[in-house]
């Protein structure tokens, strides 16, 4: 089997270049989907709900885009077909989602239209990102995967940052961050139209500059397993066949993004009770926040920036990674920080306090950005790099899926009755999830 050439930088940037506006548009969705839905009308308790679609979405999405990609094959390409396609209706529901409370709708209709176009929203950015992974596993050789994947994650963040802090920056230069109730505010909306606008220019460029191998050469690299056309296997019996690896990181995969679920959930509120004293209003008997008050979607700006500091955080951290000879314990001591950063955010009632809090957080997710596909890439070979690639997001999407639908339960259980939900408890949950994460590493087993 011949190996795969080691690739120029500027290679391994151009392929994973794409991830950069992709990123920004998965950044808006994780940052105000809790702010949109809450400010249509939703319940604190009933905000999990919505967050089912997307890791739904994901798991539906991604093992079929690695399927049938890793058949595919046409003048632009393996995977590049699948991103362009993905990112064209990412653009398109970018325009309608901050719109559902515009429209005339009554707050029932405005929240399922809404649910709807997120739904879209995750399938598209799903289809989008997928391709870039799959790229690195294809085309770059596994004494380069780790830099591949950390340019990868360094664009990841870099887009997470510009797409947390757009509302912040429009509502800066004067663009209204407050609005009539049930309606989202420009701040929010314009966000979303730049951010569809760079990832067109993005996923562009990389199916400019990026040239996949054709089958005959990616067959000399990668040779596939010995099966006929006519006796494919089965999604099942690809998994029965999966290496160790591929479970064992699962099972850290499941505590880490259960854990980020919760903070995408919750932080809005955390934040808009813990440090901009957001007034609250009685709602059919439950005492929530004014998600109309002008605390409230300042509290809401606020949080891109915390999650912008968690970006920079992440790129800081993910330049420390290397430094480990161990990778394993790289990836407990960063999942370590991010728990405790989850925890002190009970101890912290200041808004300039939780970036402290949120710089930890980036420690944990550099290391959930990279380590896992480094892990799992250089455990696999033969034909089905794309299908095992696909497959393994579900680790990714199962606990989201688990998290978001007891949610809502769980925040009952800290709830006293006539009083607001303690939103910030979900996020100490985040944190004992990554304490567990953490101790879960040491059933890998690497080759």
């Amino acid at each position: 089997m011949k190996q795969l050439p080691s690739l120029p930088f500027s290679k391994l940037f151009n392929i994973s270049f794409g991830f950069f506006g992709v990123q920004i548009a998965y950044a808006l969705q994780s940052a105000n989907i809790s702010r949109i839905f809450a400010t249509l009308g939703a319940d604190p308790h009933s905000l999990s709900f919505f967050w089912l679609l997307p890791p739904v979405m994901g798991m539906i999405v991604q093992p079929l885009v690695g399927k049938y990609s890793d058949k595919t094959w046409c003048r632009y390409g393996r995977r590049i077909p699948y991103l362009f396609v993905g990112a064209l209706a990412a653009i398109l529901v970018m325009c309608f989602l901050p719109n559902a409370g515009s429209l005339g709708m009554d707050v029932t209709t405005a929240m399922i239209f809404g649910a709807c176009m997120l739904m879209l929203l995750d399938t598209s950015i799903n289809m989008a990102m997928q391709p870039f992974k799959m790229m690195v596993g294809d085309m770059v050789n596994e004494e380069q995967k780790t830099t591949a994947y950390s340019i990868q994650s360094f664009l990841c963040n870099a887009g997470s940052l510009v797409g947390y802090l757009f509302p912040w920056i429009f509502s800066q230069i004067g663009i209204s961050g407050t609005a009539p109730t049930g309606v989202i505010p420009d701040t929010v909306k314009y966000a979303f139209y730049i951010g569809a606008a760079i990832l067109i220019i993005c996923v562009v460029y990389t199916s400019l500059m990026v040239k996949e191998y054709a089958p005959e050469e990616y067959n000399e690299y990668h040779p596939a397993e010995e099966s006929s056309n006519e006796d494919e296997p089965s999604m099942i019996e690809l998994l029965k066949k999966a290496p160790s690896a591929f479970w064992t990181v699962g099972i850290v995969q499941f505590f880490c993004w259960a854990a980020f679920m919760y903070m995408w959930t919750y932080t809005n509120g955390t934040v808009a009770a813990g440090a901009f004293d957001a007034p609250t209003i009685l709602k059919e008997g439950t005492v929530v926040l004014d998600t109309a008050s002008a605390q409230y979607q300042e509290a809401g700006d606020w949080v891109g920036i915390l999650f912008a500091v968690q970006a920079i955080g992440s790129v800081i951290w993910a330049s420390c990674i290397p430094m480990f000879k161990n990778v394993k314990l790289a990836y407990i001591v960063s999942l370590v920080l991010g728990a405790i950063g989850f925890i002190s955010l009970l101890f912290i009632h200041n808004k300039y306090g939780y970036f402290a809090s949120f710089a930890l957080i980036g420690a944990a997710w550099a290391a959930m950005l990279a380590i896992p596909f480094t892990i799992l890439t250089n455990a696999l070979h033969g034909g089905h790099m794309g299908t095992y690639l696909g497959l393994f997001n579900c680790t990714i999407c199962l606990p989201q899926i688990v998290a978001a639908a007891i949610g809502g339960v769980i925040l009952s259980i800290f709830t006293t009755p006539g009083q607001l939900a303690p939103e910030v408890m979900m996020l100490v949950l985040a944190g004992i999830f990554l304490f567990l994460g953490a101790g879960s590493v040491l059933l890998i087993k690497e080759k």
